[in-house]
């Protein structure tokens, strides 16, 4: 009985089920032709990209000569590098700090004649030099400095332009 159910269940709804199954192979085949069409696409490029470009060079030749050119930049940045250390150590021990002060040494000559320079690099380290400009003659003098200090009594006159030198001022 049951078996009669089932064949006259299938013959009453045989339009709707080939109706539906006809459905399902048009998008089956829909979808073949889209698959198909983009894997020509993928062909297409994939040819492309192996035979290479306009200048003849395939994907090969154009990844090695690449990985050649990424070398060559890593090891000019080593240099670069390198170079930038260098340039820094000598940088440390540049004058990069400047004071000057100019003043009148005695009270009966002209303009201010006399100096006082401190010349300091990043490290305060250096010196002052100081002119006293007289009549007669002028006097020149030299005093170490050492970390923004000096191992010798410096004038009002060298003590401010060490103080402008350690603040960076000119």
């Amino acid at each position: 009985m049951e078996k009669e159910l089932l064949n006259l269940l299938q013959v009453n709804n045989m339009p709707y089920l080939f109706a539906w199954l006809s459905a399902v192979m048009v998008f089956l085949l829909l979808l073949v032709i889209y698959l198909l069409a983009s894997l020509h696409g993928l062909k297409r490029r994939y040819r492309l990209m192996m035979t290479g470009d306009e200048t003849g060079r395939d994907f090969e030749q154009m990844l090695l000569g690449h990985i050649e050119e990424t070398h060559a930049v890593a090891d000019e940045n080593r240099r670069l590098n390198e170079e930038i250390r260098r340039i820094d150590a000598l940088l440390a021990r540049a004058i990069t700090r400047v004071g000057v002060v100019r003043f009148r040494a005695f009270k009966d000559m002209g303009s201010d004649l006399s100096y006082a320079v401190a010349l300091l690099d990043s490290n305060n380290n250096g010196v002052v030099l100081s002119s006293i400009f007289g009549r007669e003659d002028s006097r020149s003098y030299v005093k170490p400095i050492e970390a923004g200090k000096s191992t010798y009594t410096l004038t009002d006159e060298e003590d401010e332009a060490l103080r402008q030198a350690i603040s960076g001022a000119l």
